[in-house]
């Protein structure tokens, strides 16, 4: 008789003086199988060694792959570059871990094709943990298959979202720096669309990004009351492009006294540029970012910032499409914020 790694169902069946299909539903404990049948099968499974039903095989009979995508929209060198990216694929990558779940990390270029992996490959659900409009091409290509989806800092009813309350953060935190005495109070957006580029943007127009953290966070700061005195809009949330930024708004005889930027990256760029330029922060000009990301390399300086929990949003979001891919609806959840104070806001330079 056939023992251990070799036995296989059919050693087990016929020793249990059973049937294949019979032995199976005692292991599944899918079917009518009467108490005593169930033991002796079980019996004869532990006296030869079974351990039991390929899960790899019974996955794959239940339309079953245990693996979540993650679609990462942009370049990877890119995302491992942004610490708000790397902690957010961290807390997905430990929650799926203690799950048992697979993960599938999927670059998605938003300017190119769809990548093959999206059209074709194995998934049960799939996490789109970059930026997303609508009309997204991969969003698209996940709908189009079936696979159900999960989107970070997305608003949308046929997926399950999980958001922040980036819009009532960044309010509370422009109104901190009008409360300091600012008025020529400048921001940096992040980037509004697919279409990245640089540029100036009149505030007092019709701001419409398609993006919803871009949005959400625009709006924070129209929430407080605050019409910018400049605003732009960055090709990335990058270090060195919030340096470049920051250029645009400071290197001129009306700078503002104090720029928001939607990011910490982007502040940080902006801090930069104020040191090259010989101005003094906070006292020439204050600085704020979004995230609230350890960023040592800034020292003595720590950004004020509105932190945000991106372990745990990772965590949720991987979650959620657990639950998901077990067959449960779409569910929208939103985590809370906090405004931290740093050394790089002051009152208004007088």
């Amino acid at each position: 008789m056939a023992r251990g790694d070799r036995t296989t169902l059919a050693d087990v069946a016929a020793d249990a003086g059973v049937s294949v299909s019979t032995a199976s539903l005692a292991f599944s404990g899918a079917g009518p199988v009467a108490p005593k049948t169930r033991e002796k099968v079980l019996a004869s499974a532990a006296r030869l060694g079974y351990r039991g039903p390929d899960p790899v095989a019974r996955s794959l009979r239940r339309g079953e792959t245990g693996v979540i995508a993650v679609v990462v929209g942009d370049r990877l060198q890119r995302s491992f570059s942004d610490p708000v990216s790397t902690q957010t694929l961290d807390g997905i990558a430990q929650e799926l871990g203690e799950r048992g779940l697979g993960l599938l990390l999927v670059p998605s270029d938003t300017f190119g094709d769809v990548p093959p992996l999206l059209r074709h490959g194995a998934m049960d659900a799939a996490i789109i943990a970059g930026l997303s409009a609508p009309g997204d091409p991969a969003l698209r290509a996940l709908r189009e298959r079936g696979v159900p989806v999960v989107c970070i800092e997305a608003t949308r009813r046929d997926a399950s979202t999980v958001e922040i309350q980036d819009r009532a953060g960044t309010a509370e935190l422009t109104g901190e720096l009008v409360a300091l005495g600012h008025t020529r109070i400048a921001v940096i957006t992040l980037p509004f669309g697919p279409q990245r580029h640089r540029r100036f943007f009149d505030p007092a127009g019709d701001v419409r990004p398609a993006y919803t953290p871009t949005r959400n966070r625009w709006a924070g700061v129209r929430d407080a009351g605050v019409l910018p005195v400049l605003a732009v809009e960055p090709a990335t949330s990058l270090v060195d492009e919030g340096v470049a930024c920051g250029r645009m708004l400071l290197d001129r005889p009306d700078r503002p006294t104090a720029v928001v930027a939607a990011s910490d990256l982007l502040a940080a760029g902006v801090l930069l540029a104020a040191r090259d330029l010989g101005l003094r922060v906070p006292e020439d000009v204050s600085v704020a970012g979004f995230d609230g990301v350890d960023l040592p390399w800034l020292a003595p300086d720590v950004l004020t910032s509105v932190t945000q929990p991106l372990t745990e949003k990772g965590r949720t979001a991987a979650r959620a499409a657990a639950a998901l891919a077990a067959g449960e609806k779409p569910r929208h959840h939103l985590l809370p914020v906090t405004l931290r104070t740093g050394t790089t806001t002051g009152p208004a330079p007088r």
